[in-house]
């Protein structure tokens, strides 16, 4: 299998590049995210994943090999083929879908054209729990969808404290454990405010 590509970008469309490497032109499909990247190069680097089916030999490329990850984590899913997983990746960034996907969030997905309501809660079921294996995911923030944080937010808020100062408190400590529930945020935050 191929793992990249270096060459000259000779061609680039929102959903396609060609990339001459000594001579050879290969044609690629690309996302939105991997074409507006790649916009005003002259060069690329592209890592590859490659599509062998009865009638046609596909290469996929992608920006960088986390994206090509969720791409294959996607198309590893029962329904979500290689063109659905293309879109999902146009629709939303990598680290929009782990944290979708991660935080239980169906409409999110559900967004994505070709993506019902079934589809979005399979997605999630298979790779809820690869995605959490994954070392990188840690770093994304789940502050998109977290509902505790806002509670806890509220809550504060109601009991006089100054917003201003609730709001850097709460942030501070759901930084440091994003896992916590509301009472827990809000226990820490006052013995802090």
């Amino acid at each position: 299998m191929f793992e990249y590509i270096k060459g000259d970008l000779a061609d680039l469309t929102p959903t396609s590049a060609v990339i001459d490497n000594n001579g050879i032109g290969y044609f690629l499909n690309i996302s939105l995210n991997t074409y507006s990247k790649l916009s005003g190069h002259n060069t690329a680097h592209l890592y590859l994943h490659q599509v062998i089916r009865d009638d046609a030999h596909l290469l996929f490329g992608f920006i960088d090999d986390k994206e090509r990850q969720i791409f294959r984590h996607l198309i590893s899913v029962s329904g979500v083929g290689a063109n659905t997983a293309r879109v999902m990746l146009s629709s939303l960034t990598p680290p929009e879908i782990q944290t979708a996907i991660l935080s239980n969030n169906a409409k999110t997905l559900q967004g994505v054209k070709g993506i019902g309501a079934k589809s979005a809660q399979r997605i999630i079921i298979e790779l809820k729990d690869k995605l959490g294996k994954d070392s990188d995911i840690s770093e994304i923030s789940l502050l998109q969808d977290n509902t505790s944080k806002d509670e806890a937010l509220s809550a504060l808020v109601m009991l006089g404290f100054a917003k201003n100062a609730v709001t850097k408190v709460i942030d501070k400590l759901y930084k440091q454990n994003p896992a916590s529930s509301v009472e827990e945020l809000i226990k820490l935050a006052l013995k802090q405010l």
